[in-house]
């Protein structure tokens, strides 16, 4: 890998985050700039500009980003069309027979594919593989001559059962090819040959649907980068925490839905578990939304599935985040009942918050937090503005809050945090009470340009162990598209019970994947420290409708068996199953339904160590006066410190702000902060020192 830098950059709604680490001199700088709408290429090339004096001394760029993610909320992909088996046109339509609100009587759903772009063809291959009906290519054709006529940039073929034959699907396939004349065609047994029609129609709908977006996007990213000189990899980063070429995510952009949320989980993980905390409760606060994710022993979870709204079901395995609408952009508003909402609106970054005086009126939570003295007015961060107007902030709340609910401004801007305060506690309560997690024995690590400002109200709501905030909170996104590895998955359904199913047959489709996965890292010109190979099971016993993830250990080298047997697969589900459940089910069989085989390049991580403190800091350098701060209904004198200048070891009594360029720490007044050797902030209870 030639090249001076490893570049991340994760493109948010507000801000486009960009980590610079210079492999020539062990050392990391951070830049913040403005994303740019429509087209968030130009934050893109801002930000790296920013950062870097020649562009050909890039060695990588990893990108997060929110181009897929927003496309399908927003509901901004390209026109589309489905070619499916008769009688199958509606399958998106109808879903699970589920509803947008579950205890209503009515609801209202869209698909993105309106019915009359859904298009049916005569084939049909039976649930045992079998070709029933062999495909109509002549109808095809026909049917994406319809479809190109009707003004679709892209198509997805789903044919039912074509996860257990695969043949008529492919023959489509051709034959749509042979006269669509872009690349956008998308084959549903390509991008998840597994059971379950409805969930393998939205997925293959929705990478199509995003094709030409998403490659529209990335060719105009490589030409500008190209254009300054840029000759380096640029690798995209997946929602499984992985990274991939851009040539994979030209065809699979389905997988980048959520791929910045992700890539703050995987640094998440990578920085508390060097720190020494290997169970941590992520919390990645940004304009519009909370994101929360836990990690356990080290290990971030992943989700086989994710809902991206209503109806819009993604089955590719993805890091489990949930969301809340409580970002600092939320709006805050009284409900006709009188009660006090935050979000799910936001203000985002155009025309932001009240405080940026873009022509917002209606108060959300960073104007809050800038009306209690917890964010200065003088110093905003970002560089998007020169200072916030703290008076404009005052009035919209006493306006939208404060006289509607009976309260004073400073009471009203309180309730604001604590309302917000309230639901990210909730978020996080779902993803580790209700689990069956102890909150003691984990620490929150909040990231985003916001999450460190809620960090204390979070520790005593939930009973954290504490909270690590990581050095550069407001980048960790895009620190996390440094470090990410490259990863590639695999699922074919078997649907056999274990003492029917070929487990040699089983053992070389296996490493049929092993070898396809290998095959993908080899082509993405990546150096890599290391190579591994996962494998996993869905199982349950006969009769049940949910399975568990079993992972199985293998024998791995190129082109060999990975050991796959009988009994080794039952023992691993019955120890997955009993630490589940708590017990096993004695006497009953046991069904396997999916094989899932993970490639994994391990990309080289950089040494945390280099960004601690320097020699020159000190809390001389560090402190910049006092400020008040309204808490608990009162003013408190708060010492105000450049966080960045403060050294290894230095306690920070609260009430305390914490202030660098990408986000702002409150450390509240019954807290401390302590910084570590990474220069982390471990905020904790005082009665622990």
């Amino acid at each position: 890998m030639s090249g001076r830098y490893v570049i991340g950059v994760d493109v948010g709604g507000t801000f486009t985050d960009v980590f610079i680490l210079d492999q020539s001199t062990g050392s990391a700088e951070i830049r913040k700039v403005p994303s740019t709408k429509p087209d968030q290429s130009q934050g893109f090339l801002a930000g790296i500009r920013a950062g870097v004096d020649a562009v050909p001394s890039i060695a990588t760029v990893v990108h997060g980003t929110t181009v897929g993610t927003n496309a399908l909320l927003e509901r901004r992909g390209a026109p589309t069309g489905i070619i499916t088996t008769a009688g199958f046109r509606d399958v998106l339509e109808m879903r699970r027979r589920d509803r947008p609100a579950t205890w209503g009587l009515r609801g209202e759903f869209e698909p993105v594919i309106p019915r009359d772009r859904r298009l049916e063809v005569s084939e049909r291959v039976l649930a045992d593989g079998s070709v029933h009906t062999p495909v109509d290519t002549a109808a095809v054709t026909a049917a994406a001559k319809q479809l190109l006529a009707m003004g679709c940039q892209a198509v997805a073929i789903v044919f039912v059962n074509a996860y257990a034959n695969a043949a008529n699907e492919q023959a489509a396939l051709e034959a749509v090819r042979a006269v669509w004349p872009n690349e956008h065609v998308t084959a549903s047994h390509r991008i998840l040959p597994e059971i379950r029609e409805f969930e393998r129609t939205s997925t293959a709908t929705l990478n199509a649907y995003l094709q030409p977006v998403v490659a529209s996007y990335l060719e105009r990213l490589q030409a500008a980068l190209k254009g300054d000189g840029f000759g380096g990899d640029v690798l995209i980063v997946q929602s499984n925490g992985g990274v991939m070429s851009v040539d994979t995510a030209r065809q699979v952009p389905v997988r980048t839905a959520l791929s910045g949320p992700a890539a703050g989980v995987i640094a998440a993980a990578h920085i508390a578990g060097s720190a020494g905390f290997p169970n941590i409760v992520t919390c990645d606060m940004g304009g519009t939304s909370f994101d929360v994710s836990l990690v356990a022993d080290g290990q971030t979870e992943l989700s086989p599935q994710t809902s991206i709204d209503f109806g819009m079901v993604v089955r590719q395995p993805m890091i489990e985040i949930t969301t809340i609408g409580a970002g600092g952009g939320s709006i805050a508003w009284v409900d006709r009942g009188g009660l006090l909402q935050i979000g799910p609106e936001s203000a985002g970054s155009d025309p932001g918050p009240v405080c940026y005086g873009l022509g917002n009126d209606r108060p959300t939570v960073t104007d809050a937090n800038v009306v209690l003295g917890r964010i200065n007015a003088g110093r905003p961060i970002g560089g998007k503005l020169s200072s916030l107007d703290v008076e404009g902030a005052k009035a919209a709340i006493e306006t939208h809050v404060a006289k509607p609910l009976g309260l004073d401004v400073m009471a009203a801007a309180e309730a604001i945090i604590r309302v917000a305060n309230s639901r990210m506690a909730g978020a996080i309560r779902l993803v580790s009470i209700e689990r069956g997690h102890d909150p003691k024995s984990f620490v929150a690590m909040p990231f985003g340009g916001g999450g460190a400002l809620h960090t204390g109200a979070l520790i005593k709501e939930v009973g954290l162990a504490g909270a690590l905030v990581p050095r550069y909170p407001g980048v960790t996104s895009a620190l996390g598209c440094v470090i990410a590895d490259m990863r590639h998955d695999f699922v074919r359904t078997v649907n056999g019970l274990l003492d029917g199913v070929d487990m040699a047959e089983l053992d070389r489709e296996a490493a049929a994947f092993r070898d396809e996965g290998q095959g993908l890292l080899d082509r993405a010109g990546v150096g890599f420290e290391g190579r591994e190979t996962l494998l996993e099971f869905d199982m349950s016993y006969l009769g049940q409708t949910h399975t568990v993830a079993v992972p199985v250990p293998v024998r791995d080298g190129a082109g060999a068996s990975l050991g796959i047997d009988r009994e080794t697969v039952r023992a691993a589900f019955e120890a997955r199953y009993r630490e589940v459940y708590g017990r096993i089910l004695e006497g009953l069989a046991i069904r396997v339904l999916n094989l899932r085989v993970t490639a994994v390049g391990k990309r080289p991580k950089f040494d945390l160590s280099i960004l601690a403190p320097g020699d020159g800091a000190s809390l001389a350098a560090a402190d910049r006066g006092k400020r008040q701060v309204y808490v608990d209904g009162a003013w408190h004198e708060a010492g105000i410190y450049d966080r960045m200048a403060l050294p290894v070891g230095t306690v920070v009594p609260g009430p305390a702000v914490l202030e660098q360029a990408d986000a702002t720490t409150f450390v509240e007044p019954d807290l401390e902060a302590v910084v570590d050797e990474f220069g982390n902030l471990l905020v904790r209870r005082k009665e622990a020192s």
